[in-house]
């Protein structure tokens, strides 16, 4: 391994802990060379699995794609890449969880969303509408209206258990 900032491969650990869901090991590290620190995480080398999209194509899971278009989506919003991190481990962890070689792209796209509604209902707006392929501003709306229906409903269940 060699620093991203001088490219010297004399580095020490200064830190290492387990990831947020025991996926990975992160690690701080330290080179000797220039002395800046940075980030790597250590995962167990996985059996791949694959995506079926929509048109039949299997593609392999990356995760660096899923964590991009989450960025894309919760950009600007008040969410650091830790969360965003949190959430693909989290739903890799799931998949990997179920033990099939493919899976559908739909089921992928519903665990982001049912993540991201939680977490940011603008950033859960924009993946929708790239999601579900919005044509005009009618279906942008309607599904707003429907977050905002489910909410309401949700603030109504809370309010009558207390």
């Amino acid at each position: 391994m060699r620093c991203p900032y001088c490219n010297h491969d004399d580095l020490r650990v200064v830190d290492s802990r387990d990831s947020e869901t025991g996926e990975a090991i992160r690690r701080r590290r330290a080179c000797n060379s220039c002395g800046k620190r940075f980030t790597t995480y250590e995962r167990i080398e996985s059996i791949p699995f694959y995506i079926v999209k929509k048109d039949g194509r299997r593609e392999d899971f990356d995760r660096q794609k899923l964590f991009r278009g989450l960025m894309n989506a919760c950009k600007k919003r008040d969410i650091s890449p830790g969360q965003v991190t949190q959430i693909v481990d989290e739903i890799e962890a799931e998949l990997r969880g179920r033990g099939q070689s493919e899976l559908p792209s739909r089921e992928v796209g519903e665990l982001v969303m049912n993540r991201l509604r939680q977490l940011d209902e603008v950033a859960y707006v924009r993946f929708a509408s790239v999601y579900r392929s919005f044509r005009d501003l009618s279906e942008v709306k309607n599904e707003i209206d429907h977050l905002l229906s489910s909410e309401r409903a949700a603030g109504r269940r809370r309010s009558a258990t207390r």
